[in-house]
């Protein structure tokens, strides 16, 4: 049972990794205005802050990552990573400073992803 928590803990953390970079991605300079993207990270802007966050979210992440597959197998641990997809991509959505829009095709994408890790996770039935 604690390896299903840590692999939750560490999706739910790989998760906000995700969004965190992302807008610092949207504050920081462009990789193409190195001189602005350095002194931005050494005066610790609100962008670098936030990126210094998601790598250490994405850093606490594998340590949970290493926790669970201690505990559970790799073929029920790997499938529980695609709820980051469906995570990240309603979190973008709802989230307004993302800007991410809505379609049905990416809700039929990411109900795809949900039924199929329902389908690995599920427990077979003994007969």
């Amino acid at each position: 049972m604690m390896g299903y928590f840590w692999a939750l803990v560490s999706v739910l953390l790989v998760s906000c990794a995700q969004l965190i970079m992302k807008w610092a991605m949207v504050e920081l300079p462009l990789v193409n205005q190195p001189h602005e993207l350095v002194t931005a990270v050494l005066s610790l802007t609100p962008g670098a802050v936030a990126l210094l966050t998601g790598l250490c979210a994405y850093a606490c992440s594998m340590g949970c990552w290493f926790l669970a597959l201690r505990k559970i197998a790799l073929s029920k641990a790997y499938p529980l990573l695609s709820l980051s997809y469906v995570i990240v991509w309603a979190a973008a959505i709802w989230l307004p400073w993302l800007h991410e829009g809505f379609s049905v095709g990416k809700l039929a994408g990411v109900g795809v992803i949900f039924i199929g890790l329902l389908l690995v996770c599920i427990p077979d039935r003994k007969r």
